[in-house]
């Protein structure tokens, strides 16, 4: 969210209801499509985001919108235009998660329709009054791809890259009468993106009314460069701006509060600044900018076990009249990389333990949902995760303010690619152009959340290969350090190379993918530079399938376009968590990993991905090879796959495996055990099944039927204990687990009876009337015992009666087709999921499931009066 709130002077709308969608162009008018091109339209959305290109840039190389926009082409662009027939939505909106998946889509994106053109209008009053003397802005938090914007008939700007935020000035051509219409064209091309982007307005949208006089965007910056344990001096640094011809002196003050739980301001000031002057000639330059040092005592550190924030409330005041007032919610706390020991919050050392995450959130979509992510983190933090990876781009404010608040870490990344693209159609076509509004909206925006630690200028750019890639790094790190100098900056490094071309000397910290003998490396040519895994494992796998033999060989494990859950499975460049963690292990001086995913993602399904692109990712041509034949022998078989297997958690938000792998490594003091695989194989009596055990205890002791198996005794790496030579019977498998000798932990798996019942548990039992929220059901299919039942697949019906709606269904199963919109859905392995939106009026939901073999189950949810 903006850092400004309604203030006096100041306005800030949400403007995400009422909008009118369609696909595709209108067809009133000869190649109309010719002419709404980026090369058509560019003159008017390359002149958008001016205050975000450097003063090295002279006058007379900056964009100029022309006078006359190219609206009298386009039907759909103008006021009086029947839109009656479009269809309603309310944004956040992805046009393509409803479906229907086409197979002759590609898999790496999802097999979703995102690619093409799609429409939305709005019509709003904003009476002359309200807008008179303001400047009136819309504030896009993100919109896939290329939006181009009208108000009333009249190109006012727009955009090329997708997950940026940016904003339009609608002053201008405001109507008289205050009635307005807005109509937003976006355009996703066909091989733009390597995963699934998701399409339409897929953030949220902001009306913005500042004073001609005003703080300017994202203009208020603070840091705190000095912290001992009684005191913090916060620097506050404002730029301020007066938008009319008028000379203005003005005073600046900020006063600094205690933030609550969601970074609103609380109880009295705990401190304040000196009040400054600042005049203001617009002729001679309409910018201005103050700094405020202000003493904080006794401050309240941010760190992940107690995330505290501050709110630095800024003040431009004329004649004793306050004009504009901004609130920027801020931390106070340290970071620092060693290139010894790793990274320090606080000066305490944190092993990083991130996961790297895509932006959809499974069958909701690329479209945004405060929820959704709180949900994902909240499920992260209990496997131990304490940091997240913006992969590969700007990621959306509410997931910075999600982490924020709740004590993550973050890897802020720009860029997955620069002049060198890997799709035909990706960003690097606009790179020249638009790289440096990108970064800078980026860091901008992004820079006063105490979470993020490393911004991240790309990631396995083509460009540390060649000879002069370290130039563009230097330069896209100069623009960073332009806007902010207290973090350090990094890029992911999928070559080892990269640490010796000169390409590290443009940044601050080096990150490796899948590199982990690297560390050592690094720290014997370069042993004052950081280091940490920028991207790790990426381990494939499906939740509760497994296939034998089982093999060590990280190539096996694939069948019926599922992967193995014994964790040992891996792409050809990648390796399972063992090897990772050994790495770390043999490196201590590595600051820690993030881990290729955390969630399963839409797109990207590899090993059954068809898509030969892949190859210029590799410059090694043994590698290029094996991956060439493992397309071809892809390329003779149809691919299902909808999306990754990546996952430590599947798409539906279910634990796989590797969870408590994982768990057990990140959260060392939770007594914890975990078995693997199900124990339901009536096919297997009498065969070899291999038995796995995670545990953070040190010795276990494994039982089948009440007869020991053996002990193992856990080494300094050993991340997992096994016994390999377990033959399959009926019955119970048990193990009990201890650490330095005591009792620690117990896991156990039973063979099941067969399904009996459906069992529904809700992630709560209320959610506000605000139409936003949502509640996540988990279907279970169990036993008479209650236990799920591993491989049972009955099919499912879903209705929900009351005061909500079913806003999609999944089950984790990367082969599935069926539609997030259907109210019928397969369980997977034991496991549904449906996620239920509650209407905006207060009442009670009624969500049945029914199967045609089992009992109906219902479960009643409250909704809730939402708070003002």
């Amino acid at each position: 969210m903006p850092d400004s709130s309604a203030q006096p002077g100041r306005e800030l709308h949400p403007f995400n209801d009422g909008w009118l969608f369609r696909r595709h162009d209108p067809a009133d008018s000869n190649d109309i499509s010719a002419h709404l091109t980026y090369a058509k339209l560019q003159p008017w959305v390359g002149a958008t985001g001016l205050d975000l290109i450097g003063a090295a840039t002279p006058a007379a190389k900056r964009p100029v919108r022309p006078a006359i926009g190219p609206a009298p082409l386009v039907s759909f662009t103008r006021p009086g235009f029947d839109d009656s027939e479009w269809a309603p939505v309310n944004v956040p909106h992805d046009w393509a998660i409803a479906g229907p998946f086409d197979q002759a889509l590609p898999g790496d994106t999802g097999k979703l329709s995102w690619q093409g053109v799609g429409w939305y209008r709005k019509r709003f009053k904003l009476s002359p009054a309200d807008a008179a003397g303001r400047r009136v802005e819309l504030e896009f938090e993100g919109a896939m791809a290329q939006p181009t914007i009208w108000l009333n008939g009249h190109c006012v700007g727009g955009w090329v890259y997708g997950y940026s935020s940016f904003r339009v000035d609608l002053t201008d051509y405001l109507a008289a009468d205050g009635d307005n219409v807005l109509a937003v064209r976006l355009n996703n091309l066909p091989e733009s993106s390597r995963w699934y982007p998701g399409a339409g307005i897929y953030r949220p949208v902001w009306l913005s009314l500042t004073p001609a006089l005003r703080f300017t965007p994202w203009g208020v910056h603070v840091t705190t460069p000095r912290i001992t344990a009684d005191r913090a001096w916060v620097e506050v640094d404002m730029v301020i701006e007066q938008n009319d011809a008028n000379d203005v002196e003005c005073t600046l003050t900020t006063a600094l509060f205690a933030a609550d739980i969601d970074g609103r301001r609380t109880g009295d000031a705990l401190a304040t600044s000196r009040a400054t002057t600042l005049q203001l000639r617009p002729l001679e330059g309409r910018q201005g900018h103050r700094r405020h040092t202000i003493a904080l005592d006794e401050p309240r550190r941010w760190d992940l076990a107690t995330p505290h924030r501050y709110v630095a409330v800024s003040r431009i005041e004329v004649e004793g009249a306050c004009i504009d007032e901004v609130e920027t919610v801020f931390g106070v706390r340290t970071i620092r990389f060693d290139s010894d020991h790793g990274f320090f919050l606080n000066e305490h050392p944190v092993p990083i333990r991130g996961v790297c995450q895509h932006h959809d959130l499974g069958a909701l979509g690329a479209a945004v949902n405060r929820r959704a992510l709180e949900r994902q983190l909240e499920i992260l933090r209990e496997m131990g995760c304490n940091a997240i990876r913006t992969a590969h781009n700007p990621p959306a404010p509410d997931l910075l303010e999600l982490c924020d608040r709740m004590g993550f870490l973050v890897m802020d990344e720009a860029f997955d690619c620069w002049r060198m693209g890997k799709r035909r159609n990706d960003y690097a076509q606009f790179f020249d152009e638009w790289h440096e509004r990108d970064l800078r909206a980026m860091i901008r925006r992004d820079r006063n959340h105490p979470s993020i630690i490393l911004w991240s200028i790309g990631n396995e750019i083509i460009e540390q290969d060649v000879s002069d890639g370290w130039k563009v790094a230097a330069h896209l790190a100069a623009m960073v350090r332009e806007e902010d100098r207290s973090r350090p900056i990094t890029v992911g490094c999928n070559r080892e190379i990269s640490a010796q071309t000169g390409y590290q000397t443009a940044v601050d910290v080096i990150g490796f993918n899948y590199k982990p003998w690297a560390y050592a490396a690094l720290h014997e040519i370069h042993p004052l530079m950081p280091t940490y895994g920028s991207e790790t494992a990426s381990c494939v796998s499906s939740r509760g399938e497994y296939f034998f033999p089982v093999s060590d060989d990280k190539a096996a494990g694939q069948a019926d376009f599922q992967v193995s859950s014994y964790d040992l499975a891996a792409p050809f460049w990648a390796w399972a968590p063992d090897h990772e963690f050994a790495g770390l292990d043999d490196s201590p001086q590595a600051a820690g990993e993030f881990v290729w995913t955390g969630f399963d993602y839409l797109g990207e399904p590899t090993p059954y991905n068809a898509d030969r692109s892949n190859l210029l990712n590799f410059s090694d041509p043994t590698a290029q090879a094996k991956m060439a034949a493992q397309l071809e022998a892809l390329g003779r078989l149809p691919v299902p796959s909808r999306s990754s297997y990546f996952g430590i958690v599947d798409l539906a938000g279910f634990p796989k495996d590797r969870f408590y792998l994982y768990q057990a490594r990140w959260r060392p003091e939770l007594p914890m055990a975990h078995l693997l695989p199900h124990w339901n194989w009536p096919e297997r009596e009498g065969e070899i099944t291999p038995v796995h055990l995670y545990t953070s205890g040190d010795e276990a002791e494994l039982f089948l039927n009440g007869r020991s198996l053996g002990k193992r005794r856990r080494s300094s790496r050993d991340y997992r204990l096994r016994w390999d030579d377990v033959v399959y019977e009926l019955g119970e498998l048990r193990a009990v687990v201890t650490r330095a000798g005591e009792p620690w932990a117990e896991a156990s798996r039973h063979t099941t009876g067969v399904p009996a019942r459906i069992e529904l548990e809700a992630d709560r039992a209320s959610a506000p009337a605000n139409g936003v929220d949502l509640i996540f059901v988990t279907v279970r299919i169990v036993d008479e015992a209650g236990r799920t039942v591993p491989r049972s697949k009955p099919e499912l019906s879903f209705a929900v009666e009351g005061a909500g709606e079913l806003a999609a269904v999944d089950n984790g199963d990367a082969t599935s087709h069926v539609s997030f919109h259907s109210p019928t859905l397969p369980a997977f392995n034991g496991l549904a999921l449906a996620i239920i939106r509650p209407a905006r009026q207060a009442g009670t939901i009624e969500l049945s499931v029914r199967s045609a073999d089992l009992p109906p189950a219902s479960l009643s949810l409250n909704v809730t009066p939402s708070p003002a």
